[in-house]
């Protein structure tokens, strides 16, 4: 079910570096985005060159400072202005905490977590995109739930959230395309069926397969 014929042509580039926690359910969200029906590259070596062969760029929980050198910062906007697709997991907003435009390449940056993986409900807001189509309106499921120092409303069209804050959301930025999902801590999440749903849309909005109708939301509540 997941995979699809007419991706089969696609090519995305799945990013895996990290140089903070390194969350043990990489290897599974690697595994799971190659079931997918897209070619990948898997790599914790961010090219410089030859960007432009791949329809996405997935970072999965790329703790830290994934993107030191000023070359690779300059590839990935360089990308992105030429109308590349970015999609974030989980701990890609666990980063880049000296780059500015990283941060609003992604739409917000980590803060904290409750402690443990609880389950809580993620209120589907928008289930007319390929990333929420066939979610439940209220969906329960067990993650590590972020909060954001920044609530990215008023600049990202919001698809889902959780404890009254987005938790996954969508965007114009660039030049490009960027799509970030909070969720997918556990191992267990690239096993589960919504999950992967959730993720194989966000996947191909990212990469321009699917319909990019994100404008902006409304602003955060004060």
């Amino acid at each position: 079910m997941l995979a699809a014929d007419a991706d089969a042509d696609a090519r995305v580039l799945v990013f895996t570096k990290t140089t903070g926690y390194r969350h043990d359910s990489i290897p599974a969200g690697v595994a799971a985005l190659s079931r997918m029906g897209f070619a990948v590259d898997a790599t914790d070596h961010f090219p410089t060159s030859r960007l432009s062969r791949y329809e996405a760029v997935v970072f999965v929980s790329t703790t830290g400072d994934p993107l030191p050198r000023a070359s690779q910062r300059r590839a990935l906007r360089a990308y992105m202005a030429h109308g590349g697709g970015f999609l974030g997991i989980h701990a890609a907003a666990d980063a880049g905490y000296s780059w500015p435009w990283y941060r609003r390449l992604v739409g917000a940056t980590f803060k904290h977590h409750a402690p443990g993986t609880p389950s809580a409900v993620v209120s589907v807001v928008d289930r007319s995109s390929e990333a929420t189509r066939g979610l439940p309106r209220a969906w329960t499921r067990m993650d590590e739930w972020y909060e954001f120092h920044d609530d990215p409303r008023g600049r990202v069209h919001v698809l889902a959230t959780v404890h009254g804050h987005p938790i996954a959301w969508c965007r114009r930025f660039g030049g490009g395309r960027s799509v970030y999902t909070g969720m997918g801590h556990t191992t267990a999440s690239y096993s589960e069926p919504r999950f992967l749903l959730h993720l194989r849309g966000a996947l191909r909005m990212a990469a321009g397969r699917a319909s990019f109708n994100c404008g902006v939301s409304g602003a955060a509540v004060r």
